[in-house]
């Protein structure tokens, strides 16, 4: 669609399928983890996609969203702004009339995966997506159905994997430019799991197969506690977009509480704030994106 054809999420995640690397797109929470994400980026020379949670968007307001948007942008790397798991019509419309007043995400993830079938699941994405679209905004939306939840997200029941013959004409059903699919992830841990995680890369080799080279672009959901070696894999089969939220979050809120114990706030919000950014660049180093920018 011409009106996405300067987006910046979708600029970043092309360079990426063409460059066979991963781009991390980490979940933030608040002012300091979204400084020390670009920092990370910036000091590995990597693109990056910056993302939050709906919870996070709408009790930060439009300020805190103008705030993620003026340091991505600003960054001297490719950052991009992106919602994560927008589920409910409060949070969609919250966010779009933020966008029709001039603060918008560069890319949204309309979740409808909560439907019964694909048919409801386009249903209710769709007019989101093409209001979006029609605001410059790419979309990303999920085929299948992700177990489980995360901090700020709504927990889901009911796992179903991704069947790739159904994936072009679902894409093709919303009109949205990134597919996460269900290949055995989840959201959560990973430590009830027999085996621990198991996703097939057969699903992710089919879809790489029939979309190699256009749009939608993969997505990977579900990457708590999961292996270098498993990342990669998934990297290799055609992920680009890289979802990341405790691999950071953690050794942040760890840093921040040691800190607290006995040092000033500064300094314990310095600490927090290193920690973050040693491992954001570290992944830019695992999902090969370093030196890409």
């Amino acid at each position: 669609m011409s009106g996405l054809k300067n987006n910046r999420t979708l600029q970043i995640l092309k360079a990426a399928e063409e460059g066979r690397y991963g781009i991390i797109a980490q979940v933030v929470y608040d002012t300091n983890q979204a400084l020390a994400f670009v920092r990370g980026c910036e000091a590995k020379r990597s693109p990056g996609i910056l993302q939050m949670f709906p919870v996070t968007v709408m009790h930060g307001g439009g300020a805190f969203l103008r705030y993620c948007l003026d340091i991505a942008h600003n960054a001297s790397v490719p950052i991009s702004v992106h919602l994560d798991h927008a589920t409910d019509e409060e949070q969609l419309e919250y966010v779009l009339q933020l966008a029709e007043n001039g603060t918008k995400f560069d890319s949204i993830m309309v979740d409808a995966s909560h439907a019964d079938t694909d048919d409801e699941n386009i249903a209710i994405a769709r007019p989101w997506i093409e209001r979006c679209n029609r605001n410059g905004i790419a979309t990303e939306v999920e085929l299948g159905r992700l177990e489980g939840g995360e901090a700020g997200l709504r927990e889901i029941s009911g796992a179903m994997l991704t069947d790739p013959e159904k994936a072009e004409a679902f894409m093709k059903g919303t009109g949205a430019d990134i597919l996460a699919p269900s290949i055995g992830n989840l959201h959560g841990s990973y430590k009830f799991v027999k085996g621990g995680p198991q996703f097939s890369q057969e699903i992710l080799k089919d879809l790489q197969a029939r979309f190699a080279g256009r749009v939608p672009y993969l997505c990977l959901h579900g990457t708590d506690e999961i292996s270098d070696d498993l990342f990669r894999e998934c990297i290799k089969n055609g992920v680009t977009k890289v979802n990341v939220n405790s691999w950071l979050r953690d050794p942040y809120c760890a840093a921040l509480s040691k800190g607290l114990a006995d040092k000033t706030m500064p300094e314990a919000i310095d600490d927090a704030m290193a920690a973050y950014e040693s491992e954001c660049r570290r992944f830019c180093d695992l999902l090969g994106s370093t030196g890409k920018a």
